[in-house]
């Protein structure tokens, strides 16, 4: 007979927390059912406004996207204050290690509960944000590569949660003051994810595009992402957008000595998506995976 998955320490902890993993169930559900409501609304309001029957489904996902995007840094303050600083500043963990659980089995639980909570919350919330992206997917900020549609809508996202998981583990002990570590881990959590939205459309390279002057600047596949605009000299150089602007007043006419010989596009196909979620989720698995290495060499440490 098979030993059952909620023994000892992970027991305790899912009883602990019970309450806040209800919660997510609840936020999941809730989500569901109004992204349902609002497709419905925005697919049958079309006789009855005409001009934005997707307004309100646009409005909450506007905010859902934002919220996306600020749960890993509330997950992982949840794990360094009340699930790991809380009880070693007040001393509580001391009850566990008495139960016949050994500092790693106690660390090992908060972990694995949190990952697994963490895991799931997460890919439900990002298919429930993909049902309600779809239709304003390609709009004015629900583009494939903006940011909250980009995390919200990928591998990406389950990542980060994990990331949080990870730091709060982490800076939980190395802090073991609730309010301090859950400042530290939410900070900690947003500037990786800040360093990591700048650098990721540096991760593959971009595409190019050029055309002579005369019929203009290049025109883009569909959905792509245009990263660069601007001139291209006889010598193979690059010159801004508005440089023969700058010199003629005009856009389309360039100083003879410019050597200007046509416009080059720098883009990224929408077929770059999911090797950029591939590589970026990589990267900060590989980061979650140091936080947890260094949470328990803090523990072995301290309770050798």
């Amino acid at each position: 007979m098979s030993t059952p998955i909620l023994t000892g320490p992970r027991w305790v902890t899912v009883r602990q927390h019970r309450r806040v993993l209800w919660m997510l169930s609840a936020v999941v559900a809730t989500s569901l059912a109004g992204v349902v409501a609002l497709r419905g609304w925005a697919a049958y309001g079309a006789d009855l406004y005409p001009s934005s029957p997707d307004g309100p489904l646009r409005s909450a996902m506007d905010v859902a996207g934002i919220g996306m995007l600020l749960l890993p840094l509330l997950v992982g303050a949840f794990v360094a204050g009340p699930m790991v600083a809380r009880e070693l500043e007040s001393g509580t963990y001391r009850l566990a290690l008495t139960q016949s659980s050994t500092p790693r089995a106690w660390l090992a639980a908060k972990i694995t509960v949190a990952s697994v909570a963490a895991v799931a919350c997460s890919a439900s919330l990002a298919g429930v944000y993909r049902l309600g992206w779809m239709p304003l997917n390609g709009t004015y900020q629900f583009h494939w590569a903006d940011r909250g549609p980009y995390e919200a809508t990928g591998t990406v996202i389950v990542a980060y949660y994990l990331l949080g998981v990870a730091v709060g583990a982490l800076v939980g002990q190395l802090v073991r003051r609730t309010i301090a570590a859950m400042a530290v881990t939410g900070l900690a959590t947003g500037l990786v994810m800040v360093v990591l939205g700048a650098l990721r459309w540096s991760l593959l390279p971009v595409r190019t595009l050029t055309t002579p002057t005369a019929p203009g600047v290049p025109k883009l596949p569909r959905d792509a992402l245009m990263m660069d605009l601007g001139l291209t000299t006889a010598s193979g150089g690059r010159l801004p957008e508005g440089a023969c602007f700058a010199h003629t007043r005009s856009m389309s006419q360039c100083p003879p000595d410019m050597n200007v010989t046509g416009w080059y596009v720098d883009y990224h196909p929408v077929t770059h998506y999911w090797p950029t979620q591939s590589i970026e989720t990589a990267v900060v698995l590989v980061l979650a995976a140091l936080a947890v290495r260094g949470a328990f060499a803090v523990l072995r440490k301290r309770h050798p």
